[in-house]
């Protein structure tokens, strides 16, 4: 039996206060951190591909389904705001379309097909690297994805959270973080959900650092969408340059960037 469907540590969860829930749940997430640590080497080196990959020009896709699909999309769409870069850059794609990011759409992780023809879609080609993310490790759509993925010569790699499972054998690079026995029975959008999450975090942020997207540890190119992100740009140049408020403000209208600000005046 998979491991992310095997029966939970606890029973009779029914039966608990909602302060043990609470407290058995957290005791469970605990584990997850310690998890994701024992395969940083293996994440280490996919980054070490994608890095080198777009520093080509290559993109990065995700493909998932479910809860999976959806935290690729969520890792995706937040880096062009957080680092500023073009949208299309990472791509997050989940079965069933875009409408399965609110509403799950029924069969659409078991055509193993249809991933092939979204990436194609995408225009995906060998400058570019493909993550499967699947908690099972077996999800047709994600497994038939890098399969084809792999025959067209496309760098493949995976997220998954059991051992030995046909999508880790038929990528590249694959991350395999074990958690164990989700708290409900094979509710994998629990530990397996946050330990991808926090892979996923792991790839895209140490992948934007090493492209130059952060400096220091400020996000320079982030996007001044809304007015929280402009009063962080303004603390930022009036960090980085000791210049009052007004004058940051002032900077930050003048260049439109953080980055642009600081070395008007370096």
């Amino acid at each position: 039996m998979a491991t992310t469907e095997s029966s939970s540590h606890y029973n009779h969860l029914e039966k608990m206060s909602i302060h043990d829930l609470l407290v058995n749940i957290n005791r469970e997430d605990n584990t997850v951190a310690l998890a994701v640590e024992k395969v940083i080497p293996k994440i280490e080196i996919l980054v070490s591909v994608i890095v080198e990959r777009m520093e080509r020009g290559g993109r990065l896709f995700y493909i998932g389904a479910g809860t999976s699909g959806r935290l690729g999309i969520l890792d995706a769409s937040e880096v062009p705001p957080t680092y500023g870069m073009p949208q299309g850059k990472v791509i997050g794609l989940i079965a069933g379309g875009d409408k399965a990011i609110r509403k799950a759409v029924e069969n659409a992780e078991d055509d193993a097909s249809q991933a092939w023809k979204d990436l194609e879609e995408q225009m995906i080609n060998q400058n570019d690297v493909l993550v499967g993310i699947a908690a099972s490790g077996r999800t047709p759509y994600v497994v038939g994805g890098v399969k084809q993925a792999r025959t067209q010569g496309i760098i493949t790699g995976c997220i998954t959270c059991n051992e030995g499972s046909e999508l880790a054998k038929n990528v590249d690079f694959p991350i395999e973080v074990v958690v164990g026995p989700e708290f409900v029975t094979g509710s994998t959008r629990m530990k397996s959900g946050t330990a991808q999450k926090l892979v996923l975090n792991m790839i895209s942020t140490t992948t934007m650092i090493k492209l130059g997207k952060v400096r220091g540890n400020k996000m320079v190119d982030m996007q001044l969408s809304n007015e929280k992100l402009v009063n962080r740009g303004v603390k930022m140049i009036m960090e980085e340059l000791q210049v009052s408020e007004v004058e940051a403000h002032k900077l930050l209208k003048q260049f439109g960037s953080v980055r642009k600000a600081v070395d008007s005046k370096k």
